[in-house]
């Protein structure tokens, strides 16, 4: 289940970025004031902290990758489900990412969101895996120390 997971979050990410990468109709309006398809490099992390400290970065996301593939071993023993997909998520998004710091040296990120009249940064299929993830792990963590 887990590697069904991970393939389509990569799938997905890679092939959306390729397709906004080489569109020549952005940005598309999808919402008006509110939701657009756009393209940005995106040379740090979240919110471009780190800008130009691809290195750091890489390694980050290859430590990161490490710890995370070892936590879905200790959950698929345990056959928490909601874990192992959480764990599936984050490492699927991880990866994603650092797949375009060691091919471009930046992310290729393109939904760009207004929520409340906010410029939210921009993201990309790999950083919704990343929260999606996260809010699973936080959720299913949460359900074991309740069963505990």
């Amino acid at each position: 289940m887990e590697i069904l997971v991970i393939a389509a979050v990569l799938i997905i990410d890679q092939w959306s970025k390729a397709v906004v990468q080489f569109s020549t109709s952005l940005p598309i309006e999808v919402i008006p004031n509110y939701f657009y398809i756009t393209y940005l490099k995106n040379e740090g992390a979240a919110w471009s902290m780190l800008a130009g400290k691809t290195v750091l970065l890489e390694l980050i996301a290859f430590v990161a990758i490490g710890i995370l593939l070892y936590g879905l071993l200790q959950v698929k023993k345990k056959k928490q489900r909601l874990l192992i997909i959480a764990y599936a998520l984050l490492i699927s998004g991880a990866a994603g990412n650092l797949i375009d710091r060691l091919r471009f040296g930046y992310v290729r990120d393109f939904f760009e969101w207004y929520p409340f009249h906010y410029s939210f940064p921009v993201f990309n299929v790999a950083d919704v895996a990343l929260t999606f993830g996260v809010i699973l792990l936080v959720i299913g963590v949460w359900l074991t120390e309740k069963k505990a």
